[in-house]
């Protein structure tokens, strides 16, 4: 931390936080007594709080988004320079940034061709589901409206996008919802007694779960559904993998009904998994849908983006006569010229410091370290994730799976965090579900760090476990 704060400076931000802003997610009645934290540097893998502690950041910024770490001056300057050009103009015209990482993006995602940006991943799920429902009007008489969507699931936080959110507790009391959206169950084989397929195993079950989807399908109609919107690895809801066989067949599910496939890399976008640009690229998915957001400038500015076929985009501008024919949609920042700006540098970044390879190295390490911890510690009933993207379920009994208390695994969290190492937890998702601790460390993560963070986990699990 370089101390450009004076004591007195952040005792005025601390009381401007306390009696002006409203965080996210966070119940805010012990802000009367105590003090919010407030992250005020950060460099490479670590960040500083108001009080100078330091942390090991295993979360990218709390939510999946810091992919490349703190302090990349090399983005800021590019930031820097691009506003001084141009800072914004809507995005009914266009700008340099814009067409350039539109053009890098496609380069990374063959089969498709079209980048709309948006300003969240919230946003860009929106503007996919407008599209399925525009299309169903154009092309199906208006009866292929339904939208299917998997339980567990995470698509956003706007009314619609919670329509397609498969986590109850985020969208309770939040109510009523956007019609023609319907659940399909999860694939997640560790409970899979919870689909009546604990007869089932590998790639029998993953065929099984998603035959689970053409059920759902048939009973709605196929008639009737436009679109699957599924994550390639569940975030929040668990951190889920799916198993062997279930892509193959939910692919074949959607081409057999003429459903257009809609997949969420909000969260595993851009190197999260390692390898592959995209989770959804490691299971041979030819989706017709990809939004993303969080890692795309690895939150050095906002941006989001939905990106599709040229098949799909042939949709809207097929009758140039028809004053409706086009996508009659605007998303104000999507006009920011930060956004590309930034995300060109960051792709850049990735490629030339090998942070894919890093990150499927650095995650086999993790997933080993966290293996061995459940060796040690029976709490832990599962080890799941792909890259740098993993979980751990916590179990009070590995025979009966049942999940431990939340309250819990806040504890297993909040020790962690004063031994100096962020850690995330599933958490207001899934009722008596939230019992995952999940872990997402920046694709610049070293062995060293690596060891910290699971070194931590294990005397947070002693201490709250025993």
């Amino acid at each position: 931390m370089d101390g450009n704060f004076k004591d007195n400076d952040l005792e005025k931000v601390v009381s401007a936080d306390k009696a002006h802003v409203w965080h996210h997610l966070i119940q805010h009645k012990p802000f009367e007594t105590g003090e919010p934290r407030i992250i005020i540097e950060g460099k490479g893998m670590r960040v500083w709080d108001q009080n100078g502690k330091e942390y090991i950041d295993a979360v990218s910024g709390a939510v999946w988004t810091v992919n490349v770490g703190y302090g990349r001056e090399r983005i800021a300057d590019a930031v820097r320079d691009q506003l001084m050009k141009v800072c914004y103009f809507a995005n009914t015209g266009g700008s340099i940034p814009g067409a350039l990482f539109a053009e890098k993006l496609i380069s990374k995602m063959p089969g498709l061709s079209r980048v709309y940006y948006t300003n969240s991943g919230s946003e860009a799920n929106e503007k996919a589901f407008k599209m399925v429902r525009q299309i169903a009007h154009k092309k199906y008489g208006g009866k292929k409206t339904k939208i299917l969507y998997r339980d567990r699931d995470y698509h956003g936080s706007t009314l619609a996008a919670m329509s397609a959110g498969g986590q109850d507790e985020r969208n309770a009391q939040y109510g009523p919802f956007a019609p023609d959206f319907v659940r399909v169950p999860h694939c997640m084989e560790y409970r899979k007694h919870e689909l009546g397929l604990e007869h089932l195993s590998g790639r029998d079950f993953g065929i099984a779960a998603a035959n689970q989807i053409e059920e759902v399908i048939l009973r709605e109609g196929p008639e009737t559904v436009g679109a699957l919107c599924l994550e390639p690895v569940t975030a929040g809801g668990g951190v889920i993998e799916a198993p062997e066989g279930y892509w193959e067949r939910v692919q074949e599910i959607c081409k057999q009904y003429d459903i257009l496939l809609h997949i969420d890399e909000v969260v595993c976008g851009i190197g999260r998994t390692g390898t592959e640009w995209f989770g959804y690229q490691h299971y041979g998915i030819k989706p017709d849908f990809v939004t993303m957001a969080k890692g795309v400038a690895s939150g050095y500015a906002a941006i989001a983006c939905m990106v599709t076929t040229e098949e799909v985009f042939e949709n809207f501008k097929d009758n140039p006569d028809d004053k409706l024919n086009h996508f009659r949609d605007i998303s104000t920042f999507g006009g920011c010229t930060a956004g590309p700006a930034a995300a060109l540098e960051n792709m850049a970044i990735i490629e030339e410091e090998g942070l894919l390879e890093n990150c499927t190295a650095m995650g086999a390490r993790m997933k080993a370290n966290l293996e061995a911890l459940m060796q040690k510690h029976q709490v832990i009933g599962d080890v799941r994730g792909k890259g740098l993207f993993l979980g751990a379920e916590l179990v009070k009994d590995r025979d009966s799976k049942e999940p431990v208390d939340e309250k819990d695994v806040m504890a297993v969290v909040g020790d962690c965090g004063a031994q100096g190492v962020i850690i995330g937890a599933a958490n207001r998702s899934i009722p008596g579900r939230n019992n995952v601790l999940c872990f997402s460390p920046a694709l610049i993560v070293t062995p060293e760090d690596v060891d910290a963070i699971t070194d931590a986990v294990d005397k947070a699990l002693t201490k709250v476990f025993g």
